[in-house]
């Protein structure tokens, strides 16, 4: 894969990529290449959040009853006098 070095990058462009990549949770160069993809028209890769790879990953095994136990009152704390 080829690398790419931009010089006299400009600070507003540098502050709105670092506002980018907080709000999508995502890498410079990550973000960075979305933004050139979007540029030429190609589609942008999907975002990768855990939470979501988790529930898609596991998403296809259906939906699991755990059973409560049954809750108690608290017992009084032990003393230690």
């Amino acid at each position: 894969m080829a690398s790419i070095e931009i010089h006299n990058f400009e600070e507003g462009l540098k502050r709105q990529l670092g506002i980018q990549v907080i709000v999508y949770s995502s890498l410079v160069e990550e973000e960075a290449r979305n933004v050139l993809r979007a540029a030429l028209g190609q589609e942008t890769a999907p975002v990768k959040h855990l939470g979501t790879a988790i529930h898609k990953l596991f998403k296809p095994l259906g939906g699991v009853e755990l059973p409560l136990p049954h809750r108690e009152p608290m017992r009084e704390p032990p003393q230690f006098d």
